[in-house]
C-alpha cells in the first residue's frame, strides 16, 4: 500500500503495477456497489473480493491481441476469479475505470508534490530568517539599484511557494472526482447511485456531469499547477546562477569535494544543479501546453488525449519532484559569501543611494525635481566613469555649495535606512 505522503512514492505511484492495482480498486468498488443494490449476490462478491487479482504478463499478452488495455485488464481479473468474474466491469465503460483511477493516482502524486514543496519552503524560510538583516545590493535590470536585505530575497521565494501550495491544493480539490456514468455520461446502464457509492468507497466526489470522460480542464489545471511551481523553482535557480557568476560571487550552490566542473578547466565551479532546474522547468511548460491541448475533444470524447497523458502525467510529476528535491538540497547547502556581499554594496562608489540623495535635496533646496535630478545624475555618471566617490563629488559640486550641510549629506549614505521595515515585512508572514 502506498504511503501517499512520502516523497519517495512517486515512482511507485506511476508504476504499471500500481496503475492496474488502482484500476482494480475501482472495479472492486463497483462490484461492492452493485452487490448493495442486489445485482451481485453476496457470495459472489465475497468470491470476487477474495480472488481478484491481475497478471501484468497476462494483460500484455491479451493486449497484443485485442489492442485494448482495459479489455485485457478485465480479462486478466475475470480469469483470476473464475465463474464470478462475469460480474467484473458490470455496466461500466473503460473510461469509468481509467478516469476514476487516474484521479486517485493524480491525487496521490499531488500530495507527494505538496510534501516536497513544504520541505523546500522550510529550507527557504530558514534562510530568510538567518539572513533577515544582512544588507545586500538589490538589482533591477541586472544593475545595482538600492540596498536591501538578503533575507528578503528568500522571503520573496517563500511567498511564491505559498501561492504554489495554494495552486496544488486547488488542483487536488479539482481532480478528486470520479465518474461512473457510462459510455456517454447518461447512466443508462449504471445508475447514479452506483457512481455515488463507488466514489464514496474511494474517497472521491462524483462528477455532477461528465460525458464518457472527466473533462480535461481538471487535468490541465493539475499540470498547469506543476508548471507554475516549476517556474517558481526556475526563478530561484536563476537568481542563484546570477549570484554565483564570477563578477558577483555572493552565493554558491553546493559543490562536492570530489566534484569537477569542467573536463578542460580544473578551476571551474559551475552552477550545474541550478541550470538543471532551469532546463527542466522548460519541460513542464511544454507538458502544460499539451494538457491544455487535451481539453478540446471530439463530441463526447475521442482518444487523442490518452497517448499524450501516458507520457506527460508521469513525466511531469517525476520532473517536478526531482526539481523540488534538487532545489531543497541547493538551498540547504548554499554558501553565502558575506564579505563579497558587503564589498558589492560598495562596488559603485555610493551610487545605490542616489534616490535618497535626490529626494533629500528636493526637500532641502526647495528646487524643482528635474533640476535636482540633473545635479544628482551628473555626479552619478561621473562616479560611474571612475571620477571619484559619489558623496565626494556631491560635496564638490558648486551647484550644492553651502546649500546642504556636509553632515546631513553624509547621513544619506547609510544602510540601515533601507532595512528599517524588514521586520514589518516578515511579520506579514508570521515570521
Amino acid at each position: 500500500m502506498i504511503d501517499r505522503y512520502t516523497t519517495a512514492a512517486m515512482s511507485e505511484i506511476w508504476s504499471e503495477e500500481n496503475r492496474f492495482a488502482v484500476m482494480l480498486r475501482v472495479e472492486l468498488a463497483a462490484c461492492r456497489a452493485w452487490s448493495e443494490e442486489g445485482r451481485i449476490p453476496p457470495e459472489a462478491l465475497d468470491d470476487i473480493l477474495k480472488k481478484a487479482t491481475f497478471s501484468i504478463a497476462r494483460i500484455e499478452e491479451e493486449e497484443r491481441k485485442v489492442h485494448h488495455d482495459v479489455i485485457a485488464f478485465v480479462t486478466s481479473v475475470a480469469e483470476s476469479i473464475g465463474e464470478n468474474g462475469r460480474y467484473v466491469h458490470l455496466g461500466l465503460t473503460s473510461s469509468d475505470v481509467l478516469d476514476t483511477a487516474s484521479s486517485l493516482m493524480l491525487r496521490d502524486a499531488l500530495l507527494t508534490v505538496k510534501k516536497a514543496t513544504l520541505e523546500l519552503d522550510a529550507a527557504v524560510t530558514e534562510k530568510a530568517l538567518r539572513y533577515k538583516r544582512l544588507p545586500c545590493v538589490g538589482r533591477t535590470h541586472g544593475i545595482h539599484a538600492e540596498p536591501m536585505s538578503l533575507g528578503l530575497k528568500f522571503l520573496n521565494w517563500h511567498a511564491e511557494l505559498g501561492r504554489d501550495l495554494e495552486r496544488v491544493e486547488l488542483a487536488i480539490s479539482q481532480i478528486s472526482w470520479g465518474k461512473i456514468s457510462g459510455a456517454v455520461g447518461t447512466y443508462a446502464l449504471c445508475p447514479p447511485e452506483i457512481e455515488a457509492r463507488v466514489c464514496e468507497f474511494l474517497d472521491l466526489k462524483p462528477a455532477p456531469i461528465s460525458n464518457q470522460i472527466l473533462q480535461r480542464d481538471r487535468h490541465a489545471g493539475v499540470v498547469g499547477a506543476l508548471a507554475l511551481l516549476g517556474c517558481g523553482l526556475e526563478r530561484m535557480a536563476m537568481e542563484i546562477r546570477h549570484l554565483q557568476r564570477t563578477e558577483v560571487g555572493e552565493l554558491y550552490e553546493p559543490f562536492g569535494n570530489a566534484q569537477k566542473g569542467s573536463s578542460a578547466m580544473p578551476h571551474k565551479r559551475n552552477p550545474i544543479k541550478s541550470e538543471r532546474v532551469c532546463g527542466m522547468a522548460r519541460l513542464l511548460r511544454g507538458y502544460a501546453l499539451t494538457a491544455m491541448e487535451n481539453v478540446a475533444l471530439w463530441h463526447e470524447r475521442d482518444i487523442s488525449h490518452s497517448s499524450a497523458e501516458r507520457v506527460i502525467w508521469p513525466d511531469a510529476f517525476h520532473t517536478i519532484h526531482f526539481m523540488l528535491s534538487d532545489m531543497t538540497g541547493i538551498v540547504r547547502a548554499l554558501t553565502v559569501d558575506e564579505k563579497r556581499i558587503a564589498d558589492d554594496i560598495e562596488l559603485t562608489g555610493g551610487l545605490i543611494y542616489s534616490q535618497r540623495v535626490m529626494l533629500a535635496l528636493i526637500d532641502e533646496l526647495k528646487l524643482p525635481r528635474e533640476t535636482v535630478y540633473k545635479i544628482v545624475q551628473d555626479n552619478a555618471m561621473l562616479t560611474a566613469q571612475g571620477g571619484g566617490k559619489f558623496v565626494e563629488l556631491l560635496r564638490k559640486d558648486r551647484r550644492l555649495e553651502s546649500l546642504i550641510d556636509e553632515t546631513k549629506l553624509t547621513s544619506l549614505f547609510e544602510l540601515g535606512f533601507y532595512t528599517r521595515y524588514v521586520d514589518r515585512i516578515f511579520e506579514r508572514f508570521g515570521l
